[in-house]
């Protein structure tokens, strides 16, 4: 969209978090674009209206992009606002990825009950609410006592399921929940070694249509997101995962004790060669022959989404090749 066309109408979906990281783009361009006029048309995916089984059971996450998608063929809208991790690995020609914001915490957390804030107190007569196996597998390495059941619906939902006792815990995204302004229910926080997040969790990706001009993002869209997601989701197309596969992958730039420059949805622009510190990309992938957990880890010079992708497949190739030879896994 040109700078000096006048409307640009954002897409989304309708639950509040939803909204909140569409509001994110909207600020931005409020701010730098006074003189065009800009709005926000929610809609309900398919995704979203059946919340009674797991996404792989009723055709995955590509189920909360679909109307998305018709959209902005119909021209009903501009621009889409995605999670990235919910965003499918295909992505259709007529319909681009523009750009990726500046990620959020990307880390998973533990989420109690209202009023219980020491995880020692964790009633395992309940169980943990999760409906993604990436999580279950790991979290089972942490919590060996529990058990897991599905939680579906929006954070507010999730967490109103936890506040009535149906589970002991859930666990969630922190960039959700720091982007609703909900950071005081985080009773735990994964490092990214304990539980591997989702390829893509904490940005947010800029879905447009071939031909438009959206360069007023220009200023908006990070080049660090656009090389990690290019690394992260280049390791799950790499291994085949679909979008409920039982892979993950991320990327941190920096070195040891380096947080990697999460947490605060800032952008950084420019793709030199010494604009980034070294990438360390983490692997997770659950071989459904064997039963068998393999993790592995890379650290290289990443520049460009072009050198991201290159890790990403990298790595997928280290471990196919553990898996091939049956080496290092750990029975899930």
């Amino acid at each position: 969209m040109a700078q000096d066309e006048k409307k640009l109408v954002i897409g989304s979906r309708e639950s509040l978090l939803a909204v909140r990281q569409s509001e994110i783009v909207l600020d931005y361009l409020r701010r730098n674009f006074p003189q065009m006029q800009f709005e926000l048309v929610t809609m309900k995916t398919t995704g979203d209206k059946i919340l009674h089984k797991r996404l792989d059971e009723i055709g995955g996450k590509g189920l909360f992009v679909r109307e998305l998608d018709q959209a902005l063929r119909d021209r009903r809208t501009d621009l889409s606002v995605h999670s990235l991790k919910d965003l499918p690995a295909e992505i259709p020609e007529d319909l681009p990825v523009i750009g990726f914001s500046g990620r959020e915490d990307p880390r998973d957390v533990l989420v109690l009950p209202e009023g219980v804030s020491d995880i020692s107190r964790m009633d395992f007569s309940k169980p943990i609410g999760t409906s993604s196996r990436r999580r279950i597998l790991q979290a089972q390495e942490l919590f060996p006592q529990a058990r897991f059941e599905s939680v579906r619906g929006n954070v507010l939902t999730r967490l109103r399921k936890l506040d009535e006792g149906q589970y002991s815990a859930i666990i969630l995204a922190a960039a959700g929940l720091r982007r609703l302004g909900l950071e005081n229910r985080i009773s735990k926080v994964f490092s990214t070694e304990e539980m591997i997040p989702s390829a893509g969790q904490g940005i947010l990706a800029l879905q447009g249509r071939k031909g438009m001009d959206y360069s007023c993002l220009d200023g908006f869209v990070s080049a660090q997101s656009a090389i990690a997601a290019a690394a992260e989701r280049g390791f799950v197309s790499s291994l085949g995962g679909g979008c409920t596969s039982p892979i993950a992958a991320h990327a941190e730039f920096g070195g040891p004790g380096d947080p990697g420059g999460f947490g605060t949805d800032v952008n950084s622009s420019g793709c030199g060669a010494d604009t980034f510190s070294p990438m360390t990309l983490r692997g997770f992938y659950y071989d459904e022959e064997t039963c068998r957990i393999y993790r592995r880890k890379i650290t290289v010079r990443a520049a460009t989404p072009q050198e991201g992708r290159a890790a990403g497949r990298e790595l997928a190739a280290a471990i196919l090749a553990e898996a091939k030879n049956g080496k290092n896994g750990k029975n899930g």
